[in-house]
């Protein structure tokens, strides 16, 4: 038997971090070869990490619900000699104290600095002064998940050495249900500005069901979005007649000759995609006073998985693809979620959304931006209607597929001008859909 250093696997090109779901192997207990020793979740996906070899648990480093980076160690195995050379790396040397000294002295070095903040609630009895205020990277990331500012982490009470602020107690005040969320500084009362009203509803008896770990997720991300961006809804509609003959046509023929599933739903992300190719100020993210216009253009799909939960797998570069390899995409990652099989990267690097709301039944919808992107553009159900058209012989009424669209936009940086024209493309393209187009 050989000590091994179970580390925190790399999940994913841009997956930085990991959070530890449960321990399905305790301190102590063997295992085999394959087994599963624990469960990490990375953002919205789910991971299993299994045992290099067989052997015994002997120590782990962290707890569930820890926040691990990727190459941290995580436990320490006993195993046996016959073990993989790509996991030979792992092995505990004998400087191993030595070299968790030079990790400490490294992630000192990686503290951040933040300004003292002393305040006084007038709603909260307390008075909470964190004279320490060197937050480290750990804490700092736990605080940009649950969207904690540096002001509210100054007011949690610490229990580490020399008054630092522990991720335990960051994680004890989210229990508490972040008592000094709200507080608000005496002196910088202005009788003029908004207050949250302390409110005691009565929020009525039934069945208790606590949220799962994605639910609360999208939960942050949705308050976050909304209290971040100021959202405005542009709306147009669009004549998808063109576009549902041809589909209906051509859905059984393209099966047979490219074994792919033909659905509405690469015909958009390919409209969307040129449309964000004519307007690329809509493919961008906000940092600070910045703008970022990003150069890949990526097509996430709000997707509905088996639990209820909504994710968003994402088309890579979708502009440079024809419609073959972007229905092939569609398909592989609408099954994976269906499965509960996406993985890290799968919903990683979106820089625009599409909500198809239509496959609910829904006319229209006003959805929320997908943060950081700057806009998302909801899809309503395609619905034949009386129209009045223009032909050759003057304007007649005729049964047309007719969609609505709606393009929620941040604006902080886009402006009705960028908004109100670049769904207006999209529609156009929706509706000036080549019916004689190849298969």
């Amino acid at each position: 038997m050989s000590k091994f250093e179970l580390k925190m696997p790399k999940m994913g090109e841009s997956i930085t971090e990991g959070t530890i779901i449960n321990w399905l192997i305790a301190e102590g207990d063997s295992f085999d070869e394959g087994d599963i020793i624990l469960e990490v979740a990375t953002d919205k996906v789910d991971n299993e990490v299994p045992a290099p070899a067989a052997g015994t648990l002997v120590k782990t480093m962290f707890q569930a619900k820890d926040v691990v980076p990727v190459g941290a160690i995580m436990a320490i195995l006993d195993v046996s000699e016959e073990i993989n050379s790509s996991n030979k790396k792992n092995v505990i040397q004998s400087d191993s104290e030595e070299s968790q000294k030079n990790n400490k002295k490294e992630i000192k070095k990686k503290r951040t600095v933040i300004p003292s903040v002393v305040e006084k609630s007038s709603s909260k009895s307390f008075s909470v002064n964190n004279t320490n205020t060197f937050f480290s990277p750990l804490v700092i990331k736990i605080a940009k998940e649950h969207h904690i500012s540096f002001e509210e982490l100054a007011r949690i009470p610490a229990t580490g050495n020399e008054g630092r602020l522990r991720k335990s107690d960051v994680f004890q005040y989210i229990e508490e249900g972040r008592p000094y969320k709200f507080a608000q500084p005496v002196a910088e009362k202005d009788p003029t500005a908004y207050r949250i009203p302390q409110l005691n509803f009565d929020k009525g008896k039934g069945k208790v069901i606590e949220m799962d770990r994605m639910r609360q997720m999208i939960a942050d991300h949705m308050v976050y979005s909304k209290h971040t961006s100021p959202h405005v809804t542009a709306y147009v509609e669009a004549d998808m007649t063109n576009m549902v003959n041809w589909r209906n046509a051509n859905k059984v023929p393209f099966q047979e000759k490219h074994g792919q599933r033909l659905t509405f739903t690469p015909l958009f992300v390919e409209a969307v995609a040129k449309a964000v190719k004519d307007f690329p100020n809509i493919n961008a993210s906000v940092d600070g006073n910045n703008i970022i216009v990003k150069e890949d253009i990526n097509i996430g799909m709000a997707t509905a998985l088996p639990s209820g939960n909504l994710i968003v797998p994402v088309v890579k570069n979708a502009d440079t693809k024809n419609l073959i390899e972007i229905a092939s995409i569609v398909n592989g990652l609408a099954g994976k979620a269906r499965e509960n099989n996406l993985v890290g990267e799968d919903i990683k690097g979106s820089t625009f959304t599409i909500s198809n709301v239509g496959t609910f039944g829904s006319v229209m919808g006003t959805p929320i931006i997908n943060q950081p992107e700057v806009a998302i553009l909801a899809l309503g159900i395609i619905k034949k209607r009386p129209e009045v058209i223009t032909t050759e012989k003057g304007d007649e009424i005729a049964i047309r597929s007719m969609m609505y669209l709606s393009l929620s936009f941040d604006h902080r940086v886009v402006d009705g001008f960028l908004g109100g024209s670049f769904v207006r493309r999209v529609a156009d393209y929706f509706e000036q859909f080549d019916v004689d187009r190849e298969i």
